[in-house]
This record gives C-alpha cells, structure tokens and sequence, in this order.
C-alpha cells in the first residue's frame, strides 16, 4: 500500500546543485558501512541514472525526518553526517533539478512527489511516497534516475575516499595530507568531506576530531566553511605531527620565508615555532636575524656567509617568541663571537729581531694615513685571536679562524696577530684596515668604511710619490 510521508519542505537551498545532493548520499551510505561494519559502498551506473548502494541495515521512514542522529552523534570514529538534515536537502535539490529518486531497502520503496500539505490545500510540500513492501535485499539502493557521470564525478570529487591523495601523518585530531599539483589549491577535509580549499597551504588535511565550536559553526551547505571554523583544529594536528616529512617541510618553508615566500601555516605563531625548531634540529648554522639588524650589520652578515650559515630573517615579533635555547639569533651569535676571541699578548722584548723590524714601522705606516703622534691608538701583538668554535668537526660550517685583526672601540686598542709579522706588507695591510674602522668608526662592507680606505690609499701614494 502506497503512503504519503509529509516531509515540510517548501523552501529549499537554491544554491545547491546536484552534486550537492549526490555528496548527501554518499556521505550516508559511507556513514552507514563504518556504523554497520559492511563492505564498501557501490557507486555504478544504471539504465538511465547511477545507483548509490550500501550493505548495511536498510533505510526507513523514520530516516526521512530532521532530527539530530543520536547513534551519529555518539560515534568518534569518522562519521559524516551527524545533523540530520542532508537527506531532505538532498531530496529537495533533486526534485528541483529534475532527478527521480527511487530508494529501496528491505523495509520498503521509497519515491518523492509534491502535494497538498494535509489541512492546508494551498501550500504544496514534498512527500515521500512509501510503499511498505519488503525488498530481499542488504542495505540501502539510492536510484537516481535523471543523474549524470559528471555530477557524479563532481560529487565523488568532494570525497578524500575517493582521491589519491597521500596521508602524510596520522594524529588524534586528523590527518596531514600530501598538497595537490602545484596548480591546484589545497584542500580541508572534515571528517573526509570537503570543507574549504586553501590556495597558500603547504599541506592539505583531514580533520576528524571535531571541537564543540566546530561543530556549531559547520553550515547547513557544508560548502565553503570559513577557515576560521578550523583554523585551530588545524594548528592542533600540526603540532601533534612528529614525522620528519611533515618538520623538514615546515623547517623548509621558515628558508623561503626569508626569501620573501612562505604558506600560511608558517604564519601563525605557533606553527612557526614548531618550524624553527625544526630547522634548528636539521642545520645547525641557522641563525634568525631581524631586517633592522641585517641590515646595520653588513660585516657580521659577511661573516655568517663565509661561514656557511643559514640566514633566516624574522621579524620582530617573532623574534621576540623565540624561546628555544638551542635556536641561534643576531644576539647570541654576536655574543658567540666576541666570546670566541682569545688572546695570548706578546711583549716586544719577546718578538724576534724580524718580528721587531716590522712591528717599529707602526708609527710610520699610520702617519702616511693622517694619524699623529697624539692620535695614534695602541697596537698589541697576539699570539692568538679566536679559539676554536667547538662544533662538530664534520660540520659543513666553516670554522672562523680566519681573524688576524681586532679594532677595540672601548678600549681604543688594536689587536694583530704574530703571524702577520712575517712580512711588512701582511702587518701593514691589517694595521690600516684596523685603523681605518677606528678613525671611521664604521664597520665592514659600508659605504664610510670604503671612503675611508679609499682615502687611505690616496695619503699612501702622496707619501709614496713625495719621497720619490
């Protein structure tokens, strides 16, 4: 016997399309094999639509009102659809569009139709038309009749189960998933539907633990959810992530952001610290250095290059958040440095006769650049400048032995080492370079450092081409 069931549809969701619609039903037919523990899902085509078929307990009528799913509600393990609406949704949008369901279980067909609603001949409704007689069958048949390959391709297209995308990394709030093709955005699954597409990503993912705010902010299209519903879910499985794939991609993205490109992720707070710490962990020479400092310390800059650091700009903020005492900034390394000089003095009366016959030419060398008698700072003689730096010996990173000269603002001193009073030319070179930062009180690789050595070299050939 045929029965009308009232479903108190008159409005429906105008911006849906069919595959909207179709999503409803696959999600609920996946829904239906993970509660009744039955095999996959049969999505195939029919005479004149394509059938959506699962194997687990048969669809009733009861089904067919809107009401919360208390045994969806109560389930952890992946389920889809727990708000009890995209059924009629879906019914709706397909009677809109011209596509005729025909649903069958064991406990009966089921069809949809539009009449009078009862007591009010006016209004028109969506029913479902029931009939009661038992099919031999498992599970639930969704004919829909009118459906097309595409639409169903695009509906299947929401789906992480139905792509061939990578699970990265497992955690207890969802997964991290390989991003697509570069020319392709990156996707949010919850609960492996499509919840939003993120162009600036570095990964996709796949949230199944859902958070109570969540859960309230999920729209009843389930299109297009704004990243602030998960932007913290999706924090949450990142810094659940351990896997080397998911830190080394993270450490490698704090690199491209200091050459002006970096996803998202990276920009909150949390996540960049996580990636900071993992870069730390892979290179051991990186050091994070602000802009302002980068660029009022060229010497240093030069310095960190020749050693073959890794130089990662950060900003102020950030830099401030940096609390990992193994991570390397600007003010440590500087501190590194200075800390790595040890000097073992040596008096005149210990030089060599050579040693002295160069080292007396102090005076003159530095009166050939304008220094007087007065002015003239004091010059000491080092056995030693830096000790070692006490890294790996396998490092990549070259160790900075390489200084054979000091200038000392504070204590108006210049520092040479014994070796570079083999030759004249060598002590004479490092003298005015050292003279010339402590008349310009400029540092290396700038502008008033090279206009002082260039006047230098002009008060050298004067001198030279007078005595001529």
């Amino acid at each position: 016997m045929l029965k009308n069931f009232d479903l108190n549809i008159e409005d429906v969701l105008e911006n849906w399309e069919p595959y909207h619609a179709i999503r409803e039903v696959i999600a609920n037919a996946l829904d239906e094999q993970v509660i009744s523990e039955t095999k996959d899902i049969d999505i195939s085509p029919g005479e004149d639509g394509w059938h959506i078929r699962d194997f687990g307990r048969g669809i009733e009528i009861d089904h067919f009102t809107m009401n919360e799913n208390p045994e969806k509600l109560g389930r952890k393990d992946g389920v889809i659809g727990k708000f009890g609406v995209g059924l009629k949704d879906a019914l709706a949008t397909f009677h809109r569009n011209g596509i005729t369901p025909v649903i069958k279980s064991v406990h009966g067909t089921y069809t949809i139709a539009a009449h009078s609603k009862h007591g009010f001949d006016h209004i028109s409704t969506l029913h479902v038309q029931y009939d009661d007689t038992p099919n031999d069958m498992d599970g639930t048949d969704f004919y829909l009749e009118g459906a097309t390959l595409s639409q169903v391709s695009d509906a299947k297209n929401l789906f992480l189960k139905f792509s061939d995308t990578e699970v990265i990394e497992e955690t207890k709030f969802g997964s991290v998933l390989e991003a697509p093709e570069s020319t392709s955005s990156s996707r949010v699954y919850i609960n492996g539907v499509l919840a939003n597409e993120e162009e600036n990503f570095l990964f996709s993912y796949n949230i199944t633990k859902l958070t109570k705010d969540m859960r309230k902010a999920l729209n009843r299209e389930r299109t297009n959810v704004g990243r602030v519903t998960y932007t913290e879910r999706v924090k949450a499985i990142l810094k659940a992530a351990k896997s080397d794939e998911v830190l080394s991609q993270l450490s490698e993205q704090v690199i491209l952001h200091s050459r002006g490109g970096m996803c998202d992720e990276v920009r909150w707070a949390e996540i960049a610290q996580i990636a900071y710490r993992a870069l730390v962990e892979r290179d051991e020479g990186a050091i994070f250095i602000t802009e302002d400092e980068m660029l009022n310390n060229p010497d240093e800059m030069e310095r960190m290059q020749r050693e073959g650091r890794t130089i990662i700009t950060v900003s102020d903020d950030d830099r401030k958040r940096i609390s990992n005492a193994n991570i390397t900034t600007f003010g440590v390394y500087v501190k590194e440095f200075n800390e790595s000089f040890e000097f073992n003095f040596i008096e005149e009366s210990e030089l060599t006769a050579n040693e002295m016959k160069v080292f007396s030419k102090t005076e003159q060398i530095l009166k050939l650049v304008g220094w007087s008698q007065k002015t003239i700072p004091i010059v000491r003689i080092s056995e030693t400048m830096q000790k070692e730096s006490g890294r790996d010996p396998n490092s990549r990173l070259t160790r900075t032995f390489d200084a054979v000269g000091l200038w000392q603002p504070l204590l108006g001193t210049i520092i040479i080492k014994r070796i570079r009073l083999r030759h004249l030319s060598e002590f004479a070179a490092t003298l005015l370079h050292e003279a010339a930062h402590a008349s310009s009180g400029a540092t290396d690789a700038t502008r008033r450092f090279e206009s002082e050595l260039t006047m230098y070299l002009g008060h050298t050939a004067d001198a030279a081409l007078e005595e001529e």
